[in-house]
């Protein structure tokens, strides 16, 4: 469930019809599609890896920094190619028009090619109030040296009216994520450093299990790496899913400040697995307005279940929904409650993890096991465990 995004951006923004982009850091969990789309957070305030809380959109910090490799050219040579470059990027941005429009799947290819202004131009006025262009032209240049392309991960994934981009540089280090809205206006833009752990990877569960959900659920975070799945950054949480339901491309109808809106508030859930509940939390708030959230208790409702030595966690569950208690046994398929929007969650949504600890914070995440031998990934709609 982790929100640690590398380089900006309007994240964690709530479906209302005028969003403000900003940055949200937090230690556990979240969906998140910026502007418009709905995300979801749950936080721990414990775990070091903690993003930044701060407002503004892009930072010079170290810590959205992409280290830069050494190279063999002379300083004449290094000099050289700089003047060349900051050459190229004051023509390209001179001969851009004003009124262009650039195509979404041309975005990387512009920052590449030096076009920052026309990128800029091309921000929705909410993120341009938070966003200068000389931060995006410092962060793009400082990040990008050693890029000489992107290719696009997965197919575009179109949600409440924005569509989010995802690519990969050739040298597999950086992701390019960008939330363009229905006017092709950028609403959200982040660059990352890319992780993979695959030692740990294709270690999965012992037990099996079936997707705890009934009828048809899209994968908003899932996969192996933080392009697919920001968990994917904490070790606690790195094989964590979030499920919402979508229906017609929208995961609500009507109010979008009301839980009840959204298709997956109040849709039951069920046990992964056999097992016995060793934890229950039934009395937390659902939060409303939808996009207020809950940090100082990040999972909000949950119940974990035991599985030999491997524990489940179903977290964000509707107040009083939970039909368990601590010590019963349980079989797989069984309801154990409705998916709500309690604790860190900006939308209703269900988060999914196995690990080997049934504390969130202090476990390690397992890839899971799934019934049917799916694999879910970011972008893709799973129906039961087939």
């Amino acid at each position: 469930m982790n929100h640690q995004h590398r380089l900006t951006v309007s994240e964690e923004l709530r479906p209302t019809p005028k969003p403000v982009p900003r940055i949200k850091g937090t230690a556990i969990s979240a969906l998140v599609l910026t502007a418009a789309l709905s995300i979801t957070a749950c936080s721990s305030g414990n775990d070091s890896s903690r993003g930044n809380d701060s407002g503004s959109a892009m930072s010079n910090d170290s810590a959205y920094s992409v280290e830069q490799q050494p190279t063999e050219s002379t300083a004449q040579e290094e000099a050289a190619e700089e003047t060349a470059i900051e050459q190229n990027r004051s023509d390209s941005n001179e001969q851009t028009d004003d009124t262009e429009i650039l195509p979404p799947e041309q975005i990387p290819t512009a920052l590449l090619q030096g076009k920052e202004a026309a990128v800029y131009r091309q921000l929705t006025p909410a993120f341009q109030q938070v966003l200068t262009q000389q931060q995006l032209v410092d962060t793009v240049q400082s990040s990008l040296q050693n890029v000489a392309s992107f290719e696009q991960l997965g197919k575009a994934i179109m949600l409440n009216h924005h569509t989010q981009y995802n690519w990969l540089d050739n040298n597999g280090k950086l992701g390019l994520t960008a939330i363009v809205d229905e006017q092709g206006k950028i609403a959200g833009l982040q660059l990352q450093p890319i992780q993979s752990f695959p030692a740990t990877d294709q270690k999965l569960t012992t037990a099996t299990y079936r997707l705890p959900l009934q009828g048809d659920w899209f994968v908003f975070w899932g996969g192996s790496n933080v392009l697919q799945n920001y968990h994917y950054a904490v070790e606690s949480q790195r094989y964590a899913y979030d499920f919402i339901q979508v229906k017609d491309g929208m995961s609500y109808s009507g109010d979008a400040t009301r839980n009840e809106s959204y298709y997956a508030f109040g849709q039951p859930a069920l046990a992964p697995a056999d097992g016995t509940v060793v934890a229950v939390v039934n009395n937390i708030a659902d939060n409303e307005p939808v996009g207020n959230m809950n940090p100082q208790q990040p999972a909000g409702n949950s119940v974990v279940i035991r599985h030999g030595n491997e524990y489940s966690l179903l977290g964000h569950l509707q107040k009083g929904s939970v039909t368990v208690n601590k010590g019963d046994t349980v079989q797989a398929g069984q309801i154990i409650g409705k998916i709500g929007n309690s604790g860190n969650s900006s939308e209703a949504h269900l988060h999914f993890q196995v690990a080997d600890r049934p504390d969130l914070a202090r476990g390690t995440s397992i890839p899971i096991r799934w019934q049917g031998e799916i694999e879910p990934v970011k972008g893709q709609t799973v129906t039961n465990g087939g």
